[in-house]
């Protein structure tokens, strides 16, 4: 009777622990890294190490946040492993600014949720209004839809990229800014990038959508398998 039971055990921890990798979990624009624990204590569970990494989100610019947070994530990730990221809205232009001046050689997937991969038309309208950058700092003023964004000047996705975008609101003032169907502060469209892999849009808000158990499942699925789930009916 005892193998058995050791037998039973065996599997059920099996397929908690079958996922090795570590994945580092990006924070948005004047967000911190509790934002992202719904999204930590799922992939925890399902077998990855993660990195859960803060920064100075309104203090500096994007060059500067890419180049500080990223190495020190990555050194926090166990040796010999593959790194997958996790990121929310601007978190996502940090990677970005990273990759296109350095490489990641174990770099796995990303999942982005609500990235402005091509800008928001909140900083465009918003930007020169008093009090804006004080609110959002530099790199919020970077990250405007114009020719001088830096989403703009990032160039493709190199790497094996799935984004999840949002399509409900909790802020009707400024999704009156952002044409087509949007999340609050992103519209669906701006969401995707030049060589991404896989694109979803689920009925989410952007400041909340980490919380969401469909995303939530939508990462696991694209981390594993590489692209997201869609039901055949």
């Amino acid at each position: 009777m005892i193998r058995p039971f050791i037998l039973v055990v065996a599997i059920l921890v099996s397929e908690v622990t079958v996922a090795s990798d570590c994945v580092v979990l990006l924070h948005g624009l004047a967000r911190s890294p509790d934002s992202m624990i719904p999204v930590e204590k799922v992939l925890v569970k399902h077998g990855y190490s993660t990195v859960n990494e803060g920064y100075p989100s309104r203090s500096k610019n994007i060059e500067e946040l890419a180049n500080e947070t990223i190495p020190k994530a990555l050194e926090q990730c166990p040796t010999n492993t593959k790194v997958n990221f996790v990121t929310h809205s601007m978190g996502a232009i940090l990677l970005r600014q990273y990759l296109a001046q350095n490489s990641i050689p174990n770099l796995k997937r990303v999942v982005m949720l609500g990235p402005p991969n091509q800008g928001s038309e909140i900083v465009d309208t918003l930007g020169d209004i008093p009090g804006f950058h004080f609110i959002n700092g530099d790199a919020g003023l970077q990250l405007g839809t114009g020719d001088n964004g830096i989403t703009n000047i990032l160039g493709p996705a190199s790497f094996d990229l799935g984004i999840i975008a949002g399509t409900q609101t909790i802020n009707w003032v400024l999704s009156s800014f952002i044409p087509g169907a949007d999340d609050g502060k992103v519209s669906v469209d701006r969401t995707k990038l030049d060589g991404m892999n896989d694109h979803i849009a689920l009925p989410v808000t952007h400041p909340l959508m980490m919380n969401n158990r469909p995303v939530q499942n939508q990462i696991l699925h694209y981390l594993k398998y590489g692209y997201f789930e869609r039901s055949s009916g």
